[in-house]
Protein backbone atom coordinates (compact mmCIF):
# COMPACT_ATOMS: atom_id res chain seq x y z
CA UNK A 1 0.00 0.00 0.00
CA UNK A 2 1.20 3.45 -0.84
CA UNK A 3 0.47 4.84 2.61
CA UNK A 4 3.12 3.45 4.95
CA UNK A 5 1.01 4.11 8.07
CA UNK A 6 -1.68 1.50 7.59
CA UNK A 7 -2.96 -0.99 10.11
CA UNK A 8 -4.80 -1.43 13.39
CA UNK A 9 -4.14 -0.29 16.93
CA UNK A 10 -6.08 -1.85 19.80
CA UNK A 11 -6.49 0.49 22.75
CA UNK A 12 -7.46 -0.49 26.28
CA UNK A 13 -9.75 2.50 26.68
CA UNK A 14 -9.87 3.98 30.18
CA UNK A 15 -13.04 5.24 31.85
CA UNK A 16 -13.95 8.89 31.40
CA UNK A 17 -12.86 9.27 27.78
CA UNK A 18 -15.02 9.10 24.67
CA UNK A 19 -14.17 6.91 21.70
CA UNK A 20 -13.81 10.08 19.61
CA UNK A 21 -11.31 11.38 22.17
CA UNK A 22 -9.23 8.22 21.66
CA UNK A 23 -9.29 8.78 17.90
CA UNK A 24 -8.06 12.34 18.40
CA UNK A 25 -5.16 11.11 20.56
CA UNK A 26 -4.17 8.58 17.89
CA UNK A 27 -4.28 11.22 15.16
CA UNK A 28 -1.84 13.37 17.09
CA UNK A 29 0.44 10.47 17.99
CA UNK A 30 0.80 9.20 14.41
CA UNK A 31 0.45 12.54 12.62
CA UNK A 32 -2.41 11.09 10.60
CA UNK A 33 -5.94 12.31 9.91
CA UNK A 34 -7.33 9.01 8.60
CA UNK A 35 -8.16 7.28 11.87
CA UNK A 36 -11.42 5.52 12.63
CA UNK A 37 -12.71 3.33 15.44
CA UNK A 38 -14.72 0.15 15.40
CA UNK A 39 -17.59 0.05 17.87
CA UNK A 40 -18.25 3.07 20.09
CA UNK A 41 -17.73 2.66 23.82
CA UNK A 42 -19.59 4.84 26.29
CA UNK A 43 -17.23 7.11 28.28
CA UNK A 44 -17.70 5.02 31.46
CA UNK A 45 -16.89 1.74 29.68
CA UNK A 46 -13.32 0.43 29.52
CA UNK A 47 -11.57 -2.12 27.35
CA UNK A 48 -11.00 -3.06 23.75
CA UNK A 49 -11.34 -0.18 21.27
CA UNK A 50 -9.92 -1.09 17.84
CA UNK A 51 -8.60 1.84 15.81
CA UNK A 52 -7.95 1.69 12.07
CA UNK A 53 -5.25 3.97 10.67
CA UNK A 54 -4.64 5.10 7.11
CA UNK A 55 -6.13 2.96 4.32
CA UNK A 56 -7.06 0.32 6.93
CA UNK A 57 -10.09 2.49 7.77
CA UNK A 58 -11.67 1.07 4.60
CA UNK A 59 -11.53 -2.41 6.12
CA UNK A 60 -13.78 -1.63 9.10
CA UNK A 61 -17.01 -2.85 7.37
CA UNK A 62 -15.38 -6.24 6.74
CA UNK A 63 -14.34 -7.01 10.32
CA UNK A 64 -16.15 -9.43 12.62
CA UNK A 65 -19.05 -7.80 14.46
CA UNK A 66 -19.27 -10.00 17.54
CA UNK A 67 -18.20 -8.52 20.88
CA UNK A 68 -17.50 -9.83 24.38
CA UNK A 69 -17.90 -8.05 27.70
CA UNK A 70 -17.63 -8.51 31.44
CA UNK A 71 -20.06 -6.36 33.36
CA UNK A 72 -21.74 -5.84 36.71
CA UNK A 73 -25.48 -5.28 37.13
CA UNK A 74 -26.87 -3.39 40.12
CA UNK A 75 -30.33 -4.63 41.07
CA UNK A 76 -32.93 -2.46 42.81
CA UNK A 77 -32.13 0.67 40.80
CA UNK A 78 -33.62 2.18 37.64
CA UNK A 79 -32.10 5.20 35.86
CA UNK A 80 -32.93 7.13 32.70
CA UNK A 81 -29.71 5.90 31.04
CA UNK A 82 -29.90 2.30 32.32
CA UNK A 83 -26.52 2.71 34.02
CA UNK A 84 -25.18 4.50 37.08
CA UNK A 85 -24.33 7.69 35.18
CA UNK A 86 -28.01 8.57 34.71
CA UNK A 87 -30.69 10.17 36.83
CA UNK A 88 -32.23 7.79 39.34
CA UNK A 89 -35.86 7.01 38.54
CA UNK A 90 -36.60 4.43 41.24
CA UNK A 91 -34.97 2.52 44.06
CA UNK A 92 -36.39 -0.61 45.64
CA UNK A 93 -35.24 -3.69 47.48
CA UNK A 94 -34.19 -6.70 45.44
CA UNK A 95 -35.72 -10.07 46.30
CA UNK A 96 -33.89 -12.92 47.98
CA UNK A 97 -32.13 -14.65 45.10
CA UNK A 98 -29.92 -17.67 44.71
CA UNK A 99 -27.92 -18.72 41.66
CA UNK A 100 -30.67 -21.06 40.47
CA UNK A 101 -33.21 -18.21 40.40
CA UNK A 102 -30.75 -15.92 38.65
CA UNK A 103 -29.98 -18.56 36.03
CA UNK A 104 -33.70 -18.95 35.44
CA UNK A 105 -34.02 -15.19 34.92
CA UNK A 106 -31.03 -15.09 32.56
CA UNK A 107 -32.24 -17.93 30.34
CA UNK A 108 -34.62 -15.83 28.14
CA UNK A 109 -31.73 -13.52 27.25
CA UNK A 110 -29.70 -16.26 25.59
CA UNK A 111 -30.15 -16.58 21.84
CA UNK A 112 -31.84 -14.16 19.43
CA UNK A 113 -34.54 -11.84 20.73
CA UNK A 114 -35.90 -8.30 20.37
CA UNK A 115 -34.19 -5.64 22.50
CA UNK A 116 -35.17 -1.99 22.98
CA UNK A 117 -32.12 0.35 23.06
CA UNK A 118 -31.64 2.70 26.02
CA UNK A 119 -33.28 6.12 25.85
CA UNK A 120 -29.82 7.68 26.06
CA UNK A 121 -28.13 5.97 23.12
CA UNK A 122 -26.70 6.73 19.69
CA UNK A 123 -29.69 5.25 17.85
CA UNK A 124 -31.07 7.56 15.17
CA UNK A 125 -34.64 8.77 15.67
CA UNK A 126 -36.02 10.92 12.85
CA UNK A 127 -32.55 12.07 11.88
CA UNK A 128 -31.33 12.80 15.40
CA UNK A 129 -29.47 10.77 17.99
CA UNK A 130 -31.74 9.40 20.70
CA UNK A 131 -29.54 10.79 23.47
CA UNK A 132 -29.91 14.36 22.12
CA UNK A 133 -33.70 14.15 22.18
CA UNK A 134 -33.81 12.35 25.53
CA UNK A 135 -31.64 15.02 27.13
CA UNK A 136 -34.13 17.64 25.95
CA UNK A 137 -36.71 15.85 28.08
CA UNK A 138 -38.43 13.87 25.32
CA UNK A 139 -39.73 10.40 26.15
CA UNK A 140 -38.95 8.27 23.12
CA UNK A 141 -40.64 5.15 21.85
CA UNK A 142 -37.62 3.32 20.45
CA UNK A 143 -38.18 0.33 18.22
CA UNK A 144 -36.97 -3.04 19.40
CA UNK A 145 -34.15 -4.54 17.34
CA UNK A 146 -33.12 -8.13 16.87
CA UNK A 147 -29.93 -8.98 18.78
CA UNK A 148 -28.15 -12.22 19.57
CA UNK A 149 -26.49 -13.10 22.86
CA UNK A 150 -24.47 -16.23 22.26
CA UNK A 151 -22.85 -16.39 25.70
CA UNK A 152 -24.36 -15.21 28.97
CA UNK A 153 -22.52 -16.53 32.00
CA UNK A 154 -23.14 -15.68 35.64
CA UNK A 155 -19.69 -15.16 37.16
CA UNK A 156 -20.57 -13.92 40.64
CA UNK A 157 -23.58 -12.98 42.77
CA UNK A 158 -23.33 -10.70 45.81
CA UNK A 159 -26.70 -10.89 47.60
CA UNK A 160 -25.70 -8.28 50.18
CA UNK A 161 -24.98 -5.63 47.54
CA UNK A 162 -27.50 -6.83 44.97
CA UNK A 163 -24.80 -7.05 42.32
CA UNK A 164 -24.18 -9.79 39.78
CA UNK A 165 -21.22 -10.06 37.44
CA UNK A 166 -21.81 -11.39 33.93
CA UNK A 167 -19.75 -12.47 30.95
CA UNK A 168 -21.52 -11.68 27.67
CA UNK A 169 -20.76 -12.63 24.07
CA UNK A 170 -23.10 -10.87 21.67
CA UNK A 171 -23.80 -9.55 18.20
CA UNK A 172 -23.09 -6.00 17.09
CA UNK A 173 -25.82 -3.62 18.19
CA UNK A 174 -26.50 -5.36 21.51
CA UNK A 175 -26.78 -2.99 24.49
CA UNK A 176 -25.54 -4.39 27.79
CA UNK A 177 -27.31 -1.49 29.50
CA UNK A 178 -30.58 -2.76 28.06
CA UNK A 179 -29.74 -6.25 29.27
CA UNK A 180 -29.24 -4.89 32.81
CA UNK A 181 -32.52 -2.96 32.62
CA UNK A 182 -34.52 -5.91 31.28
CA UNK A 183 -33.00 -8.39 33.70
CA UNK A 184 -33.97 -6.11 36.60
CA UNK A 185 -37.49 -5.84 35.21
CA UNK A 186 -37.73 -9.62 34.93
CA UNK A 187 -36.74 -9.92 38.60
CA UNK A 188 -39.30 -7.29 39.57
CA UNK A 189 -36.86 -4.88 41.18
CA UNK A 190 -35.25 -2.88 38.38
CA UNK A 191 -31.64 -2.98 37.32
CA UNK A 192 -28.88 -0.77 35.95
CA UNK A 193 -25.42 -1.40 34.58
CA UNK A 194 -22.82 -0.61 37.25
CA UNK A 195 -19.57 -1.45 35.40
CA UNK A 196 -18.62 -2.69 31.94
CA UNK A 197 -15.40 -3.78 30.30
CA UNK A 198 -15.17 -4.92 26.68
CA UNK A 199 -12.79 -7.85 26.31
CA UNK A 200 -13.13 -8.54 22.56
CA UNK A 201 -14.31 -6.57 19.53
CA UNK A 202 -13.97 -6.91 15.75
CA UNK A 203 -11.72 -9.93 16.15
CA UNK A 204 -9.32 -8.18 18.57
CA UNK A 205 -8.85 -8.93 22.27
CA UNK A 206 -7.38 -7.40 25.42
CA UNK A 207 -4.23 -9.47 24.83
CA UNK A 208 -3.47 -7.19 21.85
CA UNK A 209 -4.45 -3.94 23.56
CA UNK A 210 -2.10 -1.18 24.67
CA UNK A 211 -2.85 1.48 27.31
CA UNK A 212 -3.76 4.98 26.18
CA UNK A 213 -0.54 6.30 27.71
CA UNK A 214 1.43 4.35 25.09
CA UNK A 215 0.39 7.00 22.57
CA UNK A 216 2.58 9.49 24.44
CA UNK A 217 5.70 7.47 23.68
CA UNK A 218 8.04 8.19 20.78
CA UNK A 219 7.68 6.36 18.55
CA UNK A 220 4.07 5.32 19.19
CA UNK A 221 3.20 1.60 19.31
CA UNK A 222 3.64 -0.41 16.08
CA UNK A 223 0.45 -1.16 14.19
CA UNK A 224 -1.03 -4.58 13.62
CA UNK A 225 -0.95 -5.44 9.87
CA UNK A 226 -4.26 -5.06 8.00
CA UNK A 227 -4.42 -8.76 7.17
CA UNK A 228 -4.42 -9.63 10.89
CA UNK A 229 -7.99 -8.32 11.14
CA UNK A 230 -9.30 -10.53 8.34
CA UNK A 231 -8.49 -14.00 9.65
CA UNK A 232 -12.21 -14.88 9.48
CA UNK A 233 -12.35 -14.34 5.70
CA UNK A 234 -11.39 -16.87 3.00
CA UNK A 235 -8.37 -15.83 0.95
CA UNK A 236 -7.49 -15.68 -2.73
CA UNK A 237 -3.80 -15.38 -3.62
CA UNK A 238 -3.13 -13.51 -6.84
CA UNK A 239 -0.79 -14.99 -9.42
CA UNK A 240 1.86 -12.51 -10.64
CA UNK A 241 0.03 -12.12 -13.94
CA UNK A 242 -3.25 -11.19 -12.20
CA UNK A 243 -1.98 -8.29 -10.11
CA UNK A 244 -2.18 -5.59 -12.79
CA UNK A 245 -5.74 -6.60 -13.71
CA UNK A 246 -6.81 -6.61 -10.08
CA UNK A 247 -5.39 -3.10 -9.60
CA UNK A 248 -7.45 -2.00 -12.62
CA UNK A 249 -10.63 -3.42 -11.07
CA UNK A 250 -11.01 -6.61 -13.08
CA UNK A 251 -12.94 -9.55 -11.66
CA UNK A 252 -11.10 -12.72 -10.68
CA UNK A 253 -11.95 -16.34 -11.00
CA UNK A 254 -12.66 -17.80 -7.58
CA UNK A 255 -10.20 -20.44 -6.40
CA UNK A 256 -12.90 -22.16 -4.34
CA UNK A 257 -16.62 -22.22 -3.73
CA UNK A 258 -18.02 -19.18 -1.93
CA UNK A 259 -21.66 -18.24 -1.26
CA UNK A 260 -22.91 -15.28 -3.26
CA UNK A 261 -22.05 -11.98 -1.60
CA UNK A 262 -19.36 -13.48 0.64
CA UNK A 263 -16.32 -11.29 1.27
CA UNK A 264 -12.94 -12.70 0.25
CA UNK A 265 -9.55 -11.25 1.20
CA UNK A 266 -7.37 -10.89 -1.91
CA UNK A 267 -3.62 -11.21 -1.40
CA UNK A 268 -0.87 -9.91 -3.66
CA UNK A 269 1.73 -12.44 -4.88
CA UNK A 270 4.03 -11.32 -2.02
CA UNK A 271 1.34 -12.26 0.53
CA UNK A 272 0.33 -8.73 1.49
CA UNK A 273 -3.29 -7.62 1.40
CA UNK A 274 -4.31 -6.33 -2.02
CA UNK A 275 -7.97 -5.72 -1.22
CA UNK A 276 -11.35 -7.35 -0.68
CA UNK A 277 -13.69 -8.95 -3.24
CA UNK A 278 -17.29 -10.13 -3.15
CA UNK A 279 -18.19 -13.53 -4.52
CA UNK A 280 -20.79 -13.55 -7.29
CA UNK A 281 -23.12 -16.35 -8.27
CA UNK A 282 -21.17 -16.85 -11.49
CA UNK A 283 -18.05 -18.01 -9.69
CA UNK A 284 -16.24 -14.68 -10.01
CA UNK A 285 -14.76 -12.40 -7.37
CA UNK A 286 -15.81 -8.80 -7.95
CA UNK A 287 -13.44 -6.13 -6.54
CA UNK A 288 -14.97 -4.09 -3.76
CA UNK A 289 -11.87 -2.59 -2.15
CA UNK A 290 -8.60 -2.32 -4.08
CA UNK A 291 -5.42 -1.06 -2.48
CA UNK A 292 -2.91 0.68 -4.78
CA UNK A 293 -5.52 0.88 -7.49
CA UNK A 294 -4.23 1.81 -10.96
CA UNK A 295 -5.64 4.88 -12.66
Amino acid sequence: MADQCCGFLVLDKPAGLTSHGCVARARRAYGLRRVGHGGTLDPAVTGVLPLALGPATRLLPYLEGAKRYEGTVQLGLRTDSDDLTGTVLERQAWPALDRARLEEALAPFRGTFAQVPPQISAVHVEGQRAYARARRGEQLELEARSVTIETLELLHWDPAQGRLKLRVGCSAGTYIRSLARDLGAALGCGGSLAELRRTEALGFSLAQAVPLQALDQAPPPPLLPPLSALAHLPRRLLHPGELAGWRCGRALEASGSHPGGAAVAVLAPDGNLAGVARASEGGLLQPRLVFDAAG
